[in-house]
């Protein structure tokens, strides 16, 4: 997890290609439509083992892991590396704050944590990093930022266009000053704790000094048995132990679950005081949502159920 210099690196970003044609020495122009976005100089060129690399930055070559799947059959026979150099940002459906940007809209005196996710946000989510801002690991004063990732993702998730417009209703819903909202664009690898690091490293970039650590981030079930390929904590745990060498700090999401009396509380808590829990899976959520059926109140906003509703 770090390169030769001893620097820790997270996920590697691949220039592949099946182009015998391209040599070290050669310019490219790299291009998102007629638009000119950057030049790479290559400096090297070479047959990658995509087997070694899936089991280091996965922790398995097996096809059943998406990300393993991705590099066996998307990505080229060619590895190239090389100088690239910007030239602009690419113009997207929906406008992405590069890092600059984002820091510069942040305090610059509090601890800013992250918020990560790859879904739109329901009332736990929202709780659970509101929350956040009071946990042991951060200052009293601290702000969130919540960076959602735009990008593709599994085949079944919501578009990025369509979690967009989630988030955006909800930001002027809720318009909490406490907390910044920027979009992040990205593809999750589905990379359980190496992607742990991937994104605290991102989130530091972006000016955030605590990063939320969620259950089983970034998990990924094998397409065959599915048998998850991670354990529950262990991006919580690499993140703990490589936050201080990262300079940032882990801050692990709390269990939370919605109860009769209580309202949302942490699982030990509502199992103590013995609560009437309540919940919704997934499948009935997506269910209720095709047949146009009411969403309760206390699993999800109004606002981002509307915007689902009229996005199916």
């Amino acid at each position: 997890m770090a390169l030769p210099d001893g620097l820790m690196f997270g996920l590697p970003i691949v220039f592949d290609t099946d182009d015998e044609s391209l040599q070290a020495g050669d310019v490219a122009l790299l291009k998102d439509g007629d638009r000119d976005i950057a030049t790479i100089e290559f400096t090297d060129k070479y047959t990658p083992n995509k087997p070694l690399e899936c089991l280091k930055c996965y922790g398995t070559s097996q096809i059943e892991h998406p990300g393993s799947l991705m590099v066996a059959t998307e990505r080229g026979k060619y590895y190239m590396g090389g100088k690239v150099t910007g030239l602009n940002l690419p113009i997207r459906d929906f406008v992405c704050a590069t890092p600059k940007e984002v820091r510069a809209m942040l305090p610059a005196d509090k601890d800013v944590v992250a918020f990560q996710c790859r879904n739109p946000i329901h009332r736990a989510h929202y709780e659970l990093f509101t929350r956040a801002l009071e946990a042991p690991e951060v200052d009293a004063d601290s702000v969130v930022l919540v960076h959602p990732t735009c990008g593709p993702t599994q085949a079944d998730d919501i578009p990025g266009t369509v979690r967009y417009k989630t988030y955006e209703v909800l930001k002027e819903e809720t318009a909490n000053p406490r907390t910044f909202w920027a979009y992040l664009p990205y593809s999750m690898h589905m990379a359980g704790p190496r992607e742990a690091i991937q994104h605290a490293m991102i989130r530091k970039n972006y000016g955030c000094t605590a990063f939320i650590v969620g259950r089983d981030m970034a998990g990924s079930k094998s397409s065959v048995t599915g048998d998850d390929f991670y354990g529950a904590y262990d991006a919580q745990d690499l993140l703990k132990g490589k936050g201080p060498e990262l300079g940032i700090k882990a801050v692990p999401s709390l269990n939370l679950v919605y109860t009769e009396e209580e309202g949302y509380t942490t699982a030990d808590e509502a199992e103590e005081k013995n609560l009437t829990k309540k919940s919704l899976s997934g499948t009935k959520f997506r269910k209720a949502l095709r047949a146009g059926e009411d969403i309760p109140e206390w699993f999800a906003f109004k606002s981002v159920v509307k915007v689902l509703q009229d996005n199916q």
